[in-house]
């Protein structure tokens, strides 16, 4: 098979289409045929040497893809050779061919094509996980999504709205503020401003039940002045920094939480493990695609091969929704 390797860690220049060995279908996984894979920003971590895989997930970049299933592993009777699925990758998208755990496998929802599926699993468990199942975001509350025109925030407002939240989005410029808006958010903020102000200002004085924040350290402080009491600071990037001052006089005030949850590390099945989330994103986020409360959004897509441009045109910013990888 073929797939994007790394030369060394770097920039987009260092990423080479190669030739490395097939993926073999242990017990308890698949091996897929990729059709498409999609960037994320941890890819561009990774690329630059500051996102190792966990340990024994493939050194190649990519967590997620769809595809067709080429291989079933021993004991696996819930996939065939051959359905269309997509899946959540621990490593490994950016190639021809990908084994996965089969619990983290898929089926491609109702209303999408097998290709554009590959934009989905990665923004799609990491919003249920942190949003509807940790976060607990219910009908009337309000949610604000930090970077509201990323790949993750174009699918957490949609998601948000279908549940019936009142949604804030920031971003940084008029056109992707406006594609917020147009996405169903009732609040666009420019984050260049006092995002907790503007809020506040926008709820009267309520501020956000839930946030999803992609900053980390850079905007703690921001986040926690903008949460209403009993509210659910949802922390899943590190854009920003990974040191900040906490108040803890202001979460006892408002009897609020911060909680910091990553995707990638953990188990495969178990408590909080990646089996129970995509079976979660099956049940409960897949019919908002079926019925249309909720669409890919897909900025740009890329031959597979051509992984490089793609991460150069993240890197540059501007991009609203997610970049794909086709494997053409």
């Amino acid at each position: 098979m073929y797939a994007i390797t790394l030369k060394e860690f770097g920039g987009p220049e260092n990423m080479e289409w190669t030739e490395v060995p097939d993926p073999e279908a242990g017990p308890g996984e698949v091996v897929i045929d990729v059709a498409a894979t999609a960037v994320n920003r941890a890819d561009l971590l990774q690329r630059q040497g500051n996102y190792p895989p966990p340990p024994g997930a493939s050194e190649i970049l990519g967590l997620e893809c769809s595809g067709r299933i080429a291989e079933v592993g021993e004991g696996v009777e819930t996939w065939r050779v051959g359905d269309e699925v997509c899946a959540l990758l621990a490593g490994g998208g950016y190639a021809t061919k990908v084994k996965v755990p089969a619990v983290q496998v898929l089926p491609v929802p109702d209303g999408v094509d097998l290709v554009t599926a590959g934009s989905l699993p990665e923004v799609a468990c990491t919003v249920w996980s942190n949003v509807v199942s940790h976060g607990a975001l219910k009908a009337g509350e309000t949610f604000l999504v930090q970077g509201g025109s990323s790949g993750i925030g174009t699918h957490a407002i949609q998601v948000a709205k279908a549940l019936g939240a009142r949604v804030a989005a920031t971003a940084g410029s008029p056109d992707r503020l406006q594609a917020c808006l147009d996405l169903g958010a009732d609040i666009a903020i420019d984050y260049h401003d006092d995002i907790a102000e503007q809020l506040k200002k926008a709820t009267d004085g309520h501020g956000a039940d839930v946030i999803l924040d992609n900053m980390g350290a850079k905007g703690l402080p921001n986040n926690v002045a903008a949460l209403a009491s009993d509210g659910r600071l949802m922390v899943i990037g590190m854009q920003g920094g990974v040191k900040a001052e906490l108040n803890l006089g202001v979460l006892l005030s408002k009897r609020a939480s911060v909680t910091a949850m990553g995707l990638r590390g953990r188990p495969v099945e178990g408590p909080n493990s990646k089996a129970l989330v995509v079976a979660g994103v099956r049940e409960e986020i897949w019919p908002m695609f079926a019925d249309g409360r909720v669409k890919p959004i897909v900025h740009a897509r890329f031959p597979l091969r051509d992984a490089a441009e793609a991460h150069r045109m993240l890197d540059a910013g501007g991009v609203v929704g997610k970049l794909l990888l086709v494997n053409e």
